[in-house]
C-alpha cells in the first residue's frame, strides 16, 4: 500500500475536496452497475467499500484521468474556480478587519486572498449596511489576455532564482490593490510554489531601474542571481567520446567492473598502502 500525506493550500485543498467527492459518486456508481449485471452475487465487502478504500479508489480514478486527458490544467481563465470572497480593504491591507473566505465558508489568510487575486476573474459587488447586495459589477479579468501572453513570451517560466519551471502563475510585482498597474513592466512568472513563498512566507521581490528583478529573503538578504546551465551538445555522447578520446581514456563494457572477488578487507595491508600515501 502507499499513504500519501500533504498540506495544500487552501484552495487547491477545496479542489482536492470537491475532485474526490465526484470522482467516489463515479466509482459508486460504476461500480454499482457492475454489481447489477453480474449473475451472481458479489462479495459483501467488495460491495461495501471502507471510506479509505473509496478515497483510494478515487484518487486513482482522477490520476489517471489526468494522465489521459493530460497535465497540463490549460490558461487560467479556463481552469476550474475556486470562488473567494474578500472585502477591498483585506486585500490592501492584510492586518484590516474584514472577510476573506472561500464559497464554501472556509476561511483563508489575507495573503492567500492577495496571491489568488494576482491573476484572476473578479467581480466587485456592493452591500448595503444590512449585507444585501446592492450593486454587482461585470466580470473582469486582472491581467488581459494580451499581456499574459507576452509575459509567459518574455519570462519562459519561473523567475525565482535557481527554479526556471517552464510553467507559473502570474504575480503583480505591486499589487494592483494597492493601485500597481497592470502592465508588463510590473508583472512577473512565478511557478506556484514560489508565488506562494513570495505572498505568504515573507519573501520579497521588486523590479529595479534597469528592468532586473531583486528577490530578497524574509529576513531582508537578497537572494543572489543563480547563472543559467551550461549549454548541452547537440550530441552529448559524441561529444563526451571525444573528449575521452583527447585524454586517451578507453571506456569499453567492462571499465566499470569491479576487481574484488568478495574476500575480507585486510585493513593490516590497506593501511600499509594508505598510510605513506597519505604522508
Amino acid at each position: 500500500m502507499v499513504v500519501l500525506r500533504g498540506r495544500l493550500a487552501p484552495e487547491v485543498g477545496a479542489l482536492l475536496v470537491q475532485a474526490l467527492a465526484a470522482a467516489r459518486e463515479a466509482v459508486f456508481q460504476q461500480r454499482r452497475a457492475d454489481v447489477s449485471a453480474e449473475t451472481h452475487p458479489a462479495d459483501v465487502s467488495a460491495e461495501t467499500p471502507t471510506m479509505a478504500q473509496q478515497q483510494a479508489d478515487a484518487l486513482a480514478l482522477l490520476v489517471e484521468t489526468a494522465l489521459h486527458s493530460g497535465i497540463d490544467p490549460g490558461a487560467p481563465g479556463e481552469r476550474y474556480q475556486v470562488v473567494v470572497h474578500v472585502d477591498a480593504p483585506v486585500l490592501a491591507d492584510p492586518d484590516a478587519p474584514g472577510q476573506s473566505v472561500l464559497e464554501d465558508g472556509t476561511h483563508v489568510s489575507a495573503e492567500t486572498s492577495r496571491r489568488l487575486a494576482c491573476d484572476a476573474s473578479r467581480v466587485v459587488m456592493r452591500h448595503a449596511a444590512d449585507g444585501q447586495v446592492v450593486e454587482v459589477g461585470a466580470r473582469t479579468r486582472t491581467i488581459p489576455p494580451a499581456i499574459r501572453r507576452a509575459l509567459h513570451h518574455r519570462d519562459r517560466g519561473c523567475r525565482f532564482p535557481g527554479c526556471g519551471l517552464p510553467f507559473g502563475q502570474e504575480h503583480h510585482i505591486r499589487h494592483w490593490a494597492h493601485g500597481g498597474p497592470t502592465t508588463l513592466s510590473t508583472l512577473s512568472l512565478l511557478c506556484r510554489r514560489h508565488h506562494r513563498a513570495v505572498h505568504e512566507e515573507g519573501y520579497q521581490v521588486d523590479r529595479q531601474p534597469n528592468g532586473e528583478l531583486h528577490f530578497r529573503r524574509p529576513d531582508g538578504r537578497l537572494l543572489p542571481e543563480v547563472p543559467p546551465p551550461a549549454a548541452t551538445h547537440a550530441d552529448p555522447v559524441q561529444a563526451l567520446r571525444a573528449r575521452h578520446e583527447a585524454q586517451g581514456l578507453r571506456i569499453h563494457a567492462r571499465t566499470a567492473s569491479p576487481g574484488w572477488l568478495g574476500e575480507r578487507l585486510d585493513v593490516g595491508w590497506a593501511i600499509d598502502v594508505m598510510h605513506p600515501l597519505a604522508g
